[in-house]
């Protein structure tokens, strides 16, 4: 459950701009169906656009909420995601809730280390013989790393998303822990909660 004191003006402020800018566009194509000699395409794409703006957006702000009842590092961990994300680094960090989620992993190296960027961002890179399982936080602890996670019986069309965020979706489909994937392929950043996988903007950081 999201801390019901989260909450942020700003971020209402921005999804409301951009809804009102995306109402306006779409009446405006609207009035251009009828004419055979505009394109609406670019239009169309440029609706996209705002609306993925929009989801990530969101999706960053209630992941803070998701998570900060649960350690006080968020920032720390914005901060790895982000330099991950930017240098195309592959990650897979999960982030213990109410559910005990020890008896649903296998194969862990025991951390035991503070939570920080540095630590996660040094067991993450590439090379390091850690790197390609899953991170255990708990509170503001690295519990353990080279975790394997149980991954998603669901059959996932999306090519784009490989076994980290199969990882993700499987382990969240059992409890309520929150998962932050970095794809390696994309840089793209997103977090898993309840069986279902959200894109964030990590931009701003």
């Amino acid at each position: 459950m999201a801390d019901p004191n989260c909450n942020s003006s700003s971020l209402k402020e921005h999804l409301a701009k951009r809804l009102h800018e995306i109402s306006s566009l779409a009446q405006h194509n609207i009035e251009l169906l009828n004419n055979e000699n505009v394109c609406l395409v670019q239009q169309f794409e440029n609706m996209r656009n705002m609306m993925t703006d929009i989801v990530e957006s969101a999706a960053s702000f209630y992941l803070k909420c998701y998570l900060s009842p649960y350690t006080s590092k968020y920032e720390d961990l914005t901060i790895s995601v982000r330099n991950l994300s930017e240098r195309k680094h592959g990650a897979l960090i999960v982030v213990e809730r109410q559910d005990p989620i020890e008896s649903l992993i296998r194969s862990n190296i025991p951390i035991g280390g503070t939570l920080s960027h540095a630590l996660i961002e040094s067991i993450f890179y590439p090379g390091n013989p850690l790197h390609d399982g899953a991170v255990l936080v708990r509170s503001t602890t690295v519990v353990s790393a080279a975790n394997v996670l149980p991954l998603s019986s669901i059959r996932v069309t999306d090519r784009k998303l490989g076994t980290r965020h199969r990882a993700a979706i499987g382990l969240t489909e059992q409890c309520d822990a929150i998962v932050l994937v970095v794809s390696e392929e994309t840089g793209q950043a997103s977090f898993a909660i309840n069986g279902t996988l959200h894109p964030i903007n990590v931009e701003s950081g």
